[in-house]
Formats: C-alpha cells, sequence, structure tokens
C-alpha cells in the first residue's frame, strides 16, 4: 500500500516506518524535522511540514490508500497538536477520498478510562498529563465524529522493548492479570495490521501486555 504516517519521528512513528518499510508498503513519512528521520531509501518519500499547517496536510494526502497518525506531544506542552492537527488530518482525507485512518492515543481515554493504574489516575495524570489527556480525548472526539474508516490504538505505558507480536488486545476495562506496558514496536505491530483486518473498523482499541 501507499501509506502517509504523521508523528514518523517519535518513537512508535520510527517503528511504524520501519516496520512498513520492511513489509513493502511505499510509505511517506509527513514531519517538522526530515533531519531526525533515517537516510532517503527505496520506498521511502519524506515530506517536511507541520501538522498544525492545513495546507501543508492538505497537499501531501492525495494519492495515498491510508494514513497513519503518532502525533504525540510533551505531556505537559498545551499546544493542541494531537486534536487540531488530527482534525487537519482528517478533512485533508475527506477531500483527497482517502478513507482509512489508523491513529495512536493511549490508554485511559473514553471507556478505557478505568483500566488506569491508580498512580496514573490520582498522580501522574492530574499533576503531569492533564494537558495531553485533555487534547487525546478531544482528538478522539474529532475521529468519532469523522466519516474516516478509523480505528484508534489505545495502548498502555509505551516502552521501548522488541516486537513481539503477543499481546492483549481490545480488553474491558475490567481486565485483570494486565502488566500495563507494551512496546512501541508491537502497537506499530499492531497499527499496520489494521490495514489488512476489518475487526476494529471504527473501534477504540486498548492494548497491553
Amino acid at each position: 500500500m501507499n501509506l502517509l504516517i504523521f508523528g514518523a519521528t517519535g518513537g512508535t512513528g520510527r517503528q511504524l516506518l520501519t516496520q512498513a518499510l520492511a513489509q513493502g508498503h511505499t510509505v511517506t513519512a509527513f514531519a517538522r524535522q526530515p533531519s531526525t528521520l533515517p537516510p532517503a531509501q527505496a520506498g521511502l518519500r519524506i515530506v517536511q511540514g507541520n501538522v498544525l499547517d492545513y495546507q501543508a496536510v492538505q497537499q501531501v494526502l492525495p494519492g495515498h490508500d491510508a494514513v497513519l497518525s503518532a502525533l504525540g506531544a510533551p505531556g505537559n506542552q498545551k499546544d493542541a497538536v494531537r486534536s487540531l492537527g488530527t482534525r487537519h488530518i482528517l478533512q485533508a482525507m475527506e477531500e483527497a477520498g482517502v478513507r482509512r485512518f489508523v491513529c495512536l492515543t493511549t490508554l485511559g481515554m473514553g471507556d478505557s478510562k478505568a483500566a488506569l493504574p491508580w498512580v496514573y489516575s490520582y498522580f501522574l495524570v492530574p499533576l503531569f498529563l492533564r494537558h495531553a489527556f485533555a487534547d487525546s480525548e478531544i482528538q478522539e472526539d474529532y475521529i468519532r465524529q469523522s466519516q474516516a474508516d478509523w480505528t484508534i490504538a489505545r495502548p498502555a505505558t509505551l516502552t521501548d522493548g522488541p516486537r513481539t507480536g503477543r499481546y492483549q488486545q481490545g480488553f474491558a476495562a475490567t481486565a485483570k492479570g494486565l502488566r500495563m506496558k507494551i512496546s512501541r514496536a508491537d502497537v506499530a505491530d499492531f497499527m499496520l495490521g489494521q490495514l489488512h483486518d476489518p475487526a476494529h473498523l471504527r473501534q477504540a482499541v486498548s492494548l497491553s501486555y
């Protein structure tokens, strides 16, 4: 497929990029700072731009089969990178006639809130991640209201561990025995897997070991 990846310079975005190329996809990486990406290689096109600039998003989107987003920002950053960037992506997708959208958010959104460990609910989120979580909630609202064929990935705490292909997905917020962490490589594995699997179409899917 001809894929467009937003947030390709982040940890999960880099895994999406690497795995997508290894699977034989053609990839466009849209990045504000392309110099932080791997060198150009077969199947990879790098486009410099800011997801908060709608015209830049609008120009890069036509001709792609699917869009993957791993947009993120520091937890205390107040800029609406996730929500406004996603709104721009979805609007440009609709204009270009591109329907498949797989997006990274986080465990703790919507009906997965109860799955968060108490240290997140009562300490980390209120003190350090409040802006990030609020922006992600708005981001998910935009996705749900869109006409796209979307899937949302909601991972637990991200790690830099290897890709295992063995993880829990779509569990209830009350599920027991979860480790509440997952590698970025396995999150990318899940996200790319959705391109050919309609099982989670228009669903938000929790991920963890």
